[in-house]
C-alpha cells in the first residue's frame, strides 16, 4: 500500500540555482567526434552549465535553498530537517546537507544526503513527507544538487555530452487543512542492474568517472517505467491520464515521450527543459518543479505526480494535490 497517511504536506516554497557557466553543443564539436544534430535528436539536449572552478554542490544548494525558503515565507530557524539528494557531494564526508544548514543558519534543523542515483531528491522528498505525516516535523527542506563536471569522462562522447550542473530546491510544510497535499509514493529498486551507471570501471575500481551503459539504461527505463507507473497511479485510485501535470526527472527527450506515449498521456502535460540543463541528476526534477511552479504550470487543486529514475536502478513516484 503506498497512500500517505497522517498529517497532511505541502509544497510551501521552491527555487533553483543554475551556474553561469555554459556548454553548448557546438562546444563538444571541438573536443570530441559528435555534432549538435546528433546530439539533439537522440537526447533532446542543446546546452548545459557547469559549476565554476572552485564552486562545490554545497555552493550550489544552498543558493537553492536561500530562494525555496524566502519563497515560503518561513526563516531558516523554522526548518526542522535539511535533506540533500545528490551523487557529487563535496566529499564523502561530511554531508552537503549539513554544511547548507550551517550556511543557512537552521539552528533547529538536523541534516542528511540521500543517494540514489537521479532518484535522490525525490527519495529526499518521500522521507520529508513521512516525517510530516507522523507529526516528527513541521518544515523540511528537500534539495537536488549536482556538480558533474568533475566525475565525467570528457573523452566519452556517450556520457559526458547528457550532464550538466545545477539544483533546486523546495520546503514541505505541515498542511492546516487547505489541500490534501502528498497522497502517494512508491519507490523500488532493482539491484542486479547496479551496474548499469556506476562510479567504477568494468574490473570494479574506483575511478571516480561515471560509466553508463547507455543502451541498457535506455531499454531498462522503457520496459518498466510505464508498468511501474500504472500501478502505482492504480494503488493511489487514479489513472495517468487524470494525472494535470507530470514533473518528471529529465534525462533525455525520448524517454520522456515513450513514456507518455506508453502510458496514453499527451507531452503537454509535462514541462521539458533538457535542452537548457541536460541532465542535472538529482537536480533535475527540483529545478522543474521550481519552473512549473514559478511559470502557473502547477494550479491549485490540480493533481501533479512526480516520476525520477536512476542508478540503482531506482524507480519512484508521488502523487499530489495542489
Amino acid at each position: 500500500m503506498n497512500l500517505i497517511n497522517g498529517r497532511p504536506a505541502r509544497i510551501a516554497g521552491t527555487g533553483k540555482y543554475i551556474p553561469e557557466k555554459v556548454m553548448r553543443n557546438s562546444d563538444f564539436e571541438k573536443i570530441l567526434d559528435t555534432n549538435d544534430k546528433w546530439i539533439v535528436e537522440r537526447t533532446g539536449i542543446k546546452e548545459r552549465h557547469f559549476a565554476a572552478q572552485g564552486q562545490k554542490c554545497s555552493d550550489l544548494a544552498y543558493n537553492a535553498a536561500i530562494l525555496a525558503i524566502e519563497d515560503s515565507g518561513l526563516a531558516a530557524e523554522d526548518i526542522d530537517m535539511v535533506l540533500v539528494g545528490t551523487n557529487s557531494p563535496d566529499s564523502a564526508f561530511p554531508s552537503v546537507a549539513s554544511k547548507v544548514q550551517g550556511r543557512l543558519g537552521a539552528i533547529n534543523a538536523g541534516a542528511a544526503d540521500i543517494q540514489a542515483g537521479c532518484t535522490g531528491s525525490l527519495a529526499a522528498m518521500s522521507i520529508g513527507i513521512a516525517g510530516i505525516a507522523c507529526g516528527m516535523w513541521e518544515n523540511v527542506l528537500v534539495i537536488g544538487a549536482e556538480v558533474f563536471g568533475d566525475i565525467l569522462d570528457w573523452t566519452d562522447r556517450s556520457t559526458c555530452i547528457l550532464f550538466g550542473d545545477g539544483a533546486g530546491a523546495c520546503v514541505l510544510s505541515a498542511a492546516r487543512g487547505e489541500t490534501r497535499g502528498f497522497i502517494a509514493s512508491k519507490i523500488v529498486s532493482d539491484g542486479t542492474k547496479h551496474n548499469y551507471i556506476t562510479l567504477e570501471d568494468e574490473d570494479g575500481s574506483v575511478v571516480n568517472k561515471v560509466r553508463m551503459r547507455g543502451n541498457d539504461v535506455f531499454k531498462f527505463v522503457n520496459t518498466a517505467l510505464p508498468v511501474f507507473i500504472k500501478d502505482f497511479c492504480k494503488d493511489a485510485g487514479i489513472t495517468p491520464e487524470q494525472v494535470d501535470f507530470w514533473v518528471l526527472h529529465q534525462a533525455n527527450v525520448r524517454i520522456i515521450d515513450s513514456l507518455f506515449r506508453r502510458i496514453g498521456v499527451p507531452t503537454e502535460k509535462t514541462l521539458v527543459n533538457l535542452e537548457n540543463y541536460g541532465n542535472t541528476s538529482a537536480a533535475s526534477m527540483m529545478i522543474t518543479l521550481d519552473e512549473a511552479m514559478k511559470s502557473g504550470r502547477i494550479r491549485s487543486g490540480e493533481k501533479v505526480a512526480f516520476v525520477a529514475f536512476g542508478a540503482g536502478m531506482t524507480l519512484g513516484a508521488l502523487l499530489y494535490e495542489a
